[in-house]
């Protein structure tokens, strides 16, 4: 019997897939969005398949609003909404701050932060007792690039993500009495193809000797955070952020 749907954004690969796949496995159903990568998004609902889970991919831009209601429709044609990942994220080429374009920068908060705002209100409006709801969790994908700031790298995205974090300890305790928990991952480094869309791909290898554990994690370490904190196990955490960084 189903545990109750779970939506995850940017679920066709990566941190993403990582968690479709754990959810899926722990009895939920699954509806995840993508927007690039078609055969990826159609091969990981086939997987969860042939495992005995469900998933749905929606192609949905988390930058548009439109697209954010479409796949919580979809949801909601499943099954009642129990949780939320709220992992859809980009990065940019590495640059200073004075090189950064607006578009980039409006595209850069458009998708890390309102995007999943949007998302959060969205599960919100489903899952709050206020609203009628049972209850549920949120868990936002933050990053240790909030503490650390990047520079030289991406100021920008350090900047969404310190949003992220705000908002994650802002709305936690905003509907806490309303059955809902509000979390935070923070990953480090991790073994995903987001170094490449930076324009920096072997980036994990040449700071791997500046991570106290001397190695990158892998999706399925914060996969596994990120579902303790959609669990019942978390019953007693909210507005909180759980880092896996190795240390860093």
């Amino acid at each position: 019997m189903s545990k109750g749907v779970v939506i995850v954004t940017g679920g066709s690969r990566g941190i993403g897939r990582a968690c479709v796949l754990l959810a899926a496995e722990r009895g939920y159903d699954v509806v995840f969005s993508w927007v690039s990568g078609e055969d990826a998004a159609k091969s990981l609902v086939a997987e969860v398949e042939a495992a005995g889970g469900k998933a749905i991919a929606v192609r949905s831009d988390i930058a548009a609003e439109a697209d954010i209601l479409s796949l919580f429709a979809v949801a909601d044609a499943v099954g009642p909404l129990v949780g939320l990942v709220n992992n859809a994220g980009v990065v940019d080429k590495t640059a200073r701050v004075e090189d950064m374009s607006v578009a980039r920068l409006e595209r850069m908060f458009r998708i890390n932060v309102i995007g999943s705002m949007v998302a959060a209100r969205e599960a919100v409006k489903r899952m709050s007792t206020r609203h009628g709801g049972k209850g549920g969790s949120i868990v936002n994908i933050a990053s240790v690039a909030s503490v650390l700031g990047s520079p030289a790298l991406f100021v920008d995205y350090a900047a969404s993500k310190a949003a992220i974090d705000t908002f994650t300890l802002g709305l936690g305790r905003e509907v806490a009495d309303e059955g809902i928990r509000v979390n935070a991952v923070r990953p480090g480094i991790i073994a995903t193809d987001i170094h490449a869309s930076a324009g920096e791909p072997d980036r994990v290898a040449n700071i791997r000797s500046q991570i106290p554990m001397k190695r990158e994690g892998s999706p399925d370490e914060v996969a596994r955070a990120v579902l303790w904190l959609l669990s019942d196990e978390a019953s007693y955490t909210t507005g909180s952020i759980v880092t896996v960084s190795g240390g860093r």
